[in-house]
């Protein structure tokens, strides 16, 4: 298993969430759930100005195995989504934390992020399903 970076926060269904600079959440899916889905072929992001809620289907990512839901890790309004990955959704696969992130939102309230899991609990958790 790859790293995790130090600053994300996690949900238990495999997304990251990033804290930037004013109030703004970057959003993506882990390194772990990349590599469990495969070649990432296709990937349907919300549209900016939707607003969504923390724990809703929000988004799409298709590999060759199998397609898989995306869900908010806060409530916020999407103020951002990366165009990039409709020509290239293999990003996800080669740069989850990085280049790979799905969609920015600008978050609703920041203590949201304390229900999340932090980087050693999200390894453990990943550990825990034996993967």
């Amino acid at each position: 298993m790859s790293d995790i970076p130090g600053d994300l926060k996690f949900q238990r269904s495999h997304e990251w969430a990033r804290l930037e600079d004013g109030g703004r959440v970057t959003v993506g899916i882990s390194d772990h759930a990349q590599d469990q889905l495969g070649d990432l072929v296709y990937v349907e992001l919300p549209q900016v100005g939707d607003h969504l809620e923390q724990g809703a289907s929000c988004a799409v990512v298709e590999s060759v195995k199998a397609a898989s839901d995306i869900y908010a890790p806060v409530n916020g309004t999407v103020i951002a989504i990366n165009e990039a990955l409709a020509d290239a959704p293999e990003t996800i696969n080669a740069d989850a934390y990085g280049d790979g992130w799905l969609f920015v939102l600008q978050i609703d309230d920041a203590a949201q992020l304390e229900t999340l899991l932090g980087p050693d609990d999200y390894a453990a958790l990943v550990e825990e399903e034996g993967h």
